[in-house]
């Protein structure tokens, strides 16, 4: 992986994502952008379980969100992710919610690296970074 790196795909909100007002809470948001992350990962061939089996986190420490206009239920949703920077222990993404040509949501986030015992790691070389945590026996089982 890689700084500029993008990725996109398609997501067609689902009811239960919607509240009263039959638009997407403004929560679901964050979890479209973690799954672009996930799907990015596995884009570059890196599973996110075999990293977490090696016993690295990837824990959102900062997360930003911009809302410009309503998603509602069944709309189809462009989601994209870009890496922005890796720089020690920390991963950075931007987001652009789109449907159609109409721009619903900008964000960003920051990622750290943990240890399972909680300890600070640096972004290691085969995420991108220039950390020497060992790469999982297989960067991508699924």
């Amino acid at each position: 992986m890689d700084i500029g790196d993008e990725f996109s795909y398609e997501l067609r909100v689902r009811y239960q994502e919607t509240d009263g007002q039959g638009i997407v809470h403004h929560g679901n948001y964050l979890t479209y952008f973690e799954k672009a992350r996930i799907e990015l990962l596995r884009y570059h061939g890196i599973s996110y379980r075999a990293i977490e089996e090696s016993g690295l986190m990837l824990v959102v420490a900062e997360a930003r969100v911009e809302y410009f206009q309503p998603a509602s239920f069944d709309d189809l949703l462009l989601v994209s992710v870009t890496v922005e920077r890796i720089k020690g222990a920390a991963i950075e993404h931007t987001y652009v919610i789109t449907r159609g040509d109409t721009e619903i949501v900008r964000g960003f986030t920051r990622i750290g690296c943990l240890s399972k015992d909680q300890h600070v790691k640096r972004v290691p070389a085969w995420l991108g970074g220039k950390g020497d945590w060992p790469a999982p026996p297989s960067l991508l089982k699924d």
